[in-house]
């Protein structure tokens, strides 16, 4: 995710670079450049828009259609950016308040079980991060005990997984009578949350949006932009090719970036920043139980989010 001051209008100009999105765009944009030239240089020597004419209220109605239709676009990829932000905010408040929760409950000098605990809770998130992603990196989660990578390598869905092994040592712990039913009662609330997160976040992820629709759109704009040079040469002359570019400009923009932001988990630059989020609550989780943690992954949590290239 690009970080950025939204008041300063020149850091954003500078981070336009930054994303891939717009460096695709750009090239786009001259692809058309190219072919309003073709259009323009051809009409100087036949003069066909003299005899090819495209009603002037007609193509003012087809913007009108297809602003809707990209205003609802928009609002329909943002909605599933920010469903997925809310998601992992509510997953980083549960797994601090499990943390907090067995922190008030374990002995404060059983440091075999809070390190445990700490290792197993904190790599629920990045095990998801990986689910969602391209895979788990199990050399990036913490090992409770020893030849837990090696295990979860052989399981289908890790984050069911660790799920589970925090629910045995739960009842480990009531069975030692560390924890009381009525604990157990209010602990529960927040881990059965943890895969709450995970099956909302799949959701997301295998729904897309539907192919008809989205093509429907992308059709629509390709015959707005084919159309427009014939509609603008009689006003405009030579200045048709730079007003096409910037009207393809705005409307390919507003659908790319739908495009982009409708899979929030993945990695370009304008995704959230799962691996950053998983370490910082990795980190939150270890302090509230008391488990050291090196000064290398204290920076890796301090960091700001940062531009995926």
């Amino acid at each position: 995710m690009i970080i950025y001051k939204s008041a300063d209008w020149w850091e954003a100009f500078i981070h336009l670079k930054s994303s891939a999105i717009i460096r695709k765009l750009f090239v786009r944009v001259l692809w058309i450049g190219a072919y309003a030239t073709l259009v323009t240089a051809s009409d100087m020597y036949f003069h066909y828009h003299d005899h090819i004419t495209v009603d002037k209220e007609f193509f003012s109605f087809l913007g009108i259609m297809l602003s809707l239709l990209l205003v609802f676009r928009t609002n329909t990829a943002y909605d599933r950016f920010y469903e997925g932000r809310r998601l992992w905010g509510h997953l980083t408040n549960n797994c601090r308040n499990l943390a907090v929760l067995l922190h008030a409950r374990l002995p404060v000098h059983d440091q075999q079980r809070r390190t445990y605990l700490a290792r197993l809770l904190s790599s629920f998130p990045l095990a998801l991060d990986g689910h969602l992603r391209t895979g788990v990196q199990f050399d990036r989660l913490d090992e409770p005990t020893a030849g837990f990578r090696e295990q979860l390598r052989h399981v289908g869905h890790v984050p069911s997984r660790i799920s589970a092994l925090l629910q045995e040592f739960h009842e480990q712990l009531l069975r030692e009578e560390l924890i009381l039913p009525t604990h157990l009662l209010t602990i529960q609330r927040h881990h059965e949350a943890l895969l709450d997160v995970a099956g909302a976040c799949e959701r997301i992820k295998q729904t897309p949006i539907p192919f008809s629709y989205s093509f429907f759109i992308k059709g629509f704009i390709s015959v707005f932009v084919f159309i427009m040079p014939f509609n603008l040469l009689d006003t405009y002359q030579l200045l048709t090719i730079p007003v096409t570019m910037f009207g393809a400009y705005a409307l390919l923009g507003v659908e790319m970036i739908g495009d982009e932001i409708e899979e929030p988990f993945g990695k370009d630059s304008n995704d959230l920043p799962l691996t950053q989020m998983s370490t910082r609550m990795r980190i939150n989780i270890h302090e509230i139980l008391g488990v050291p943690v090196t000064e290398e992954e204290k920076s890796l949590a301090a960091e700001q989010y940062s531009v995926v290239y």
